[in-house]
């Protein structure tokens, strides 16, 4: 299943990196040769990049390719590195449960609530929102996935 999961995730992120590429180079080329940028090309490109930012970060959290600082963990005996690495899988998961989840899905319902559009391309905000509570339970299901499998990469 997470094999699955980092395939198909791994072609959105390439897709919606493309579609930033074409996007950012439609921009300039628009504004170069014709004098005048589209408002809705400059908005796509931020609004990617933030699901692009996101995204890729849950994807990194299941690759264990996320930054982390190794200075206690190789000090550590074996099963003093096993706690350490389960404390830090269900800090990890308050915080994608609390923040991204709950905090995503309420950002979400409050911008559905209040009908808020972007600027430029008119699209309801709560779909640029979507991403924090789907990338929350993507990191929620690696780390419990980290934990259940005991992926600990053990230095000594």
């Amino acid at each position: 299943m997470k094999t699955t999961i980092n395939k198909y995730l791994g072609y959105v992120l390439v897709l919606l990196m493309a579609v930033m590429t074409l996007d950012v180079l439609w921009g300039v080329v628009t504004r170069y040769a014709l004098g005048s940028q589209a408002d809705w090309s400059e908005e796509l490109a931020r609004f990617l990049l933030i699901w692009i930012g996101i995204l890729g970060a849950a994807y990194a959290a299941g690759q264990h390719m996320h930054l982390s600082i190794d200075l206690l963990m190789p000090k550590l005996s074996t099963a003093n590195q096993r706690r350490l690495f389960v404390f830090i899988n269900f800090v990890i998961i308050a915080f994608a449960v609390c923040v991204m989840v709950i905090g995503g899905l309420r950002l979400m319902y409050i911008t559905q609530v209040l009908g808020q559009l972007s600027a430029a391309m008119r699209i309801p905000m709560y779909v640029v929102y979507a991403v924090l509570p789907l990338s929350g339970l993507l990191v929620v299901y690696y780390k419990i996935n980290d934990l259940m499998n005991g992926e600990l990469k053990v230095e000594n």
